[in-house]
């Protein structure tokens, strides 16, 4: 409620001053212009990140040296430290990194954002943009036009730069109108009470413009035109930094967890970053003279100067803040918590952040189908058959389970379906439909999730198997008939025997050998199914059982086989992770 009143008023107050003060139009045309122009960027890029984007992103985490150079290399050429943190919220909400992986991304994104001062003070204020904005625009619609979706891609991308060029041109030229009706620098302020004002102001104004980056080419293009002095725009600039993490706080309010924790890192990064840069920023601005003057910058040269200090003090940040990193980590885990004790049918690992990326929604299915299978379906199956779990995860000799495994643990296996399965598996189906209705997949990632799919539909058939076996195990151990026992025994034996090697295949490194065990289990369950059961056509003809006996016998027999073939197909689809998400 608040944010909407503050947005209605914003508005109002804009109007009034466009109405009043005919000469701000130019400069408020020029911020839209260039916010427009760093959308379209960001989309313009977004189609890029379905494979190559990702897979350097990903590959760069296992050093936080790489992550941080990646993070910042990645920002400052696409000019969007809003899309880095979106994909790394995806790749934390997918398990595919760690937080601590994820905050040298967020850590280099915000030295890569230092580029767009570079850009605008080195070359946009520096000659006349718009001649190189035009041809940008022309080029750009002609390719947005176009149906292959990376010319799309790179239409954005050229309009995208267009009209951020030409919102520098507009500023700046706004800015030289309106210094002939009003000079601004008349209300400079001097010494820490200056910085003070105007990094304040710095965050009001990044907080409207939802963006550090258009903030700093408002600074720039403001210092260009002498309506601020060099001072107070670099207590501006400190204030922008600030301001972006109102942004991101906002942004996590509604985010999950993921969210939550990186832009708590964010806040904590800037501030520290901020502080640091108000209460040095003398030494700062003397350190920057000194080093403006050994690479050639001129002495009146302010916006390279301010784009120079820009840099420092967030590379300072950084550097102060890489030997806190795992403090910094153990901190938000710790104030960021998930809930605890979540049920087997809520999701651990869906939420929208992974809808983002092929390569996290892939991961995360795969991981929500892992869980659902280890800690639902084998409980459901061991249960069914009267087993205990720790038994099955022994070294316990099969035939010594079975002697003392003679009660009935009246499970309610349907009951248990509704509880810890129904629910989760929509969820998984919803997110795969999902996924693959609305990401642009490539055929190997479709067949993954369609995989993924098969997994569930088999786990749920399994489920279905067990409790038909269960009620005539039940039956066998009631009745006084060591024959009908013996029988529902060899099933129970083989069952044991498939998910004692799933459970080894899924846990042991040697999970190769444990592979082939299973291909020679399944194929020996294909062939089981097409045998008559000599043993059984024995019993009956020497009416040692009964034909309702034989009957269920029957049906049992094909069952457990067809039951072994699921569990077996259900690990192989799951855990053979040969595939790589990102292809």
């Amino acid at each position: 409620m608040i944010r909407r009143i503050s947005f209605l008023l914003f508005l109002i107050l804009l109007a009034i001053i466009l109405v009043f003060n005919p000469n701000f139009k130019t400069i408020s045309a020029g911020i839209a212009i260039l916010l427009f122009g760093m959308i379209m960027l960001e989309e313009g890029f977004k189609v890029f990140t379905k494979g190559p984007l990702q897979t350097i992103l990903k590959k760069a985490t296992n050093k936080l040296y790489k992550s941080i150079t990646v993070g910042a290399f990645v920002t400052a050429l696409i000019q969007s430290s809003s899309l880095v943190s979106v994909i790394t919220i995806s790749f934390i909400s997918a398990g595919l990194i760690t937080l601590a992986e994820g905050l040298g991304l967020i850590f280099g994104a915000n030295i890569g954002t230092t580029a767009t001062a570079w850009l605008v003070a080195g070359f946009g204020l520096k000659i006349n943009i718009s001649t190189l904005a035009m041809p940008m625009l022309v080029f750009g619609i002609i390719f947005s036009f176009q149906k292959k979706i990376s010319l799309k891609g790179i239409g954005s991308v050229l309009a995208g730069l267009g009209f951020f060029f030409l919102g520098i041109h507009y500023m700046k030229q706004g800015f030289d109108v309106f210094s002939n009706y009003i000079d601004l620098t008349q209300y400079s302020v001097s010494g820490y009470l200056g910085v003070l004002i105007y990094a304040g102001i710095g965050i009001i104004i990044t907080t409207i413009l939802q963006s550090s980056s258009a903030t700093l080419a408002l600074i720039l293009t403001a210092l260009a035109a002498g309506q601020i002095n060099y001072e107070n725009a670099l207590a501006l600039a400190i204030g922008s930094n600030i301001g972006t993490t109102i942004t991101a706080v906002l942004g996590a309010i509604s985010s999950n967890i993921s969210g939550k924790r990186l832009a708590g890192a964010h806040l904590i990064f800037n501030v520290t970053t901020g502080v640091i840069a108000i209460v040095f920023i003398f030494p700062l601005a003397n350190f920057v003279n000194y080093l403006s003057e050994i690479v050639g910058i001129g002495l009146s040269d302010y916006t390279l100067k301010l784009a120079l200090f820009h840099t420092i003090f967030n590379v300072l940040g950084v550097l102060i803040m890489i030997p806190l990193i795992s403090r910094l980590e153990r901190f938000l885990l710790k104030f960021f918590k998930d809930k605890n004790g979540k049920d087997i049918d809520e999701p651990k690992f869906l939420n929208e952040a992974i809808l983002e990326f092929p390569a996290t929604v892939i991961s995360s299915l795969l991981n929500e189908s892992k869980y659902l299978y280890k800690k639902a379906i084998f409980e459901i199956v061991a249960h069914g058959l009267n087993i205990h779990r720790d038994d099955i995860k022994s070294d316990k000799k099969i035939k010594n389970i079975l002697k003392k495994s003679t009660k009935n643990l009246k499970v309610d296996v349907e009951n248990l379906y509704y509880q810890k399965v129904k629910t989760i598996y929509g969820e998984i189906l919803k997110y795969a439909s999902t996924a693959q209705k609305e990401l642009n997949l490539s055929e190997k990632q479709n067949n993954k999730i369609t995989d993924i799919k098969i997994a569930n539909r088999k786990m749920v058939e399994t489920i279905k198997d067990v409790k038909e076996l269960n009620k005539n195990i039940n039956l066998a151990l009631t009745l006084e008939n060591k024959h009908l026992l013996k029988e529902y025994n060899s099933f129970r034996k083989k069952v044991i025997k498939v998910i004692r090697v799933i459970y080894l295949y899924r846990t042991d490194e040697n999970t190769k050998k444990y592979a082939n065990k299973l291909i020679q289990l399944k194929n020996e369950a294909k062939e089981n199914k097409n045998l008559s059961n000599k043993s059984l056509d024995k019993l009956i003809r020497h009416d040692l059982i009964t034909a309702e006996m034989a009957s269920s016998l029957f049906n049992d027999y094909a069952n457990v086989n067809d039951m072994i073939k699921k569990l077996i197909e259900v690990a192989e689809l799951l855990y053979d992770d040969k595939d790589s998400l990102f292809e």
